[in-house]
């Protein structure tokens, strides 16, 4: 299982352009964004998910609807992409570099 529960979007990457260290790390800053709302969301969907389960586990009924669900989640993921600390942006970039150098490896040639 990967470190983060994320998919990152690499489409748009192209990764014969990737040669220096430094190639790796300027393509990671781009994606960095995408990724910690991303990662935000996904935090935001567990956080939904606890909460609901706790809901049901203590008698109440579920009230969320999934418009609501879908604007927390949405929330959550922008509010972590703005409020990450520097660690956890330098954590999830490296490890976008680490995608990028294994996907850079795969590439057929």
């Amino acid at each position: 299982m990967s470190k983060f529960p994320i998919t990152i979007d690499f489409s748009s990457v192209d990764l014969d352009a990737l040669e220096t260290e430094e190639d790796f790390k300027t393509e990671a800053k781009q994606l960095l964004p995408q990724a910690l709302q991303k990662l935000g969301e996904s935090i935001g969907e567990q956080t939904w998910e606890e909460l609901e389960n706790n809901l049901k586990q203590g008698g109440s009924k579920s009230k969320g609807s999934q418009l609501e669900k879908r604007k927390f989640i949405q929330e959550t993921g922008r509010t972590y992409q703005r409020k990450a600390s520097s660690r956890e942006k330098q954590e999830l970039e490296d490890y976008i570099i680490e995608q990028l150098r294994d996907l850079h490896r795969q590439r057929p040639r």
